[in-house]
């Protein structure tokens, strides 16, 4: 699948919510099990890179978060963020 077919999954997803961040974009989509259907969360950066020739490429990195880690990761996300608002 080339770059820009992945770019349009991404975009056509009824799922997904996508956060544009200068260089940097995120997708968060809702996707389930192939065997249980079990709703999860995947979330994806996608950045913008330079090579060492100068031309473009995009890194994706993705999470993958599962119901059961739900309330785990929001409590710790919650407390980063508050800590950092508190500087």
């Amino acid at each position: 699948m080339s770059f820009n077919e992945q770019n349009q999954e991404f975009e056509n997803n009824a799922n997904a919510r996508v956060i544009k961040a200068g260089k940097r974009t995120y997708y968060i989509d809702i996707k389930e099990t192939r065997t249980t259907n079990q709703s999860y969360i995947t979330i994806t950066e996608k950045k913008k890179v330079m090579d060492d020739l100068g031309n473009f490429r995009f890194e994706k990195h993705k999470i993958f978060l599962y119901p059961e880690d739900f309330d785990k990761f929001l409590s710790a996300l919650q407390d980063a963020v508050a800590e950092i608002q508190a500087k």
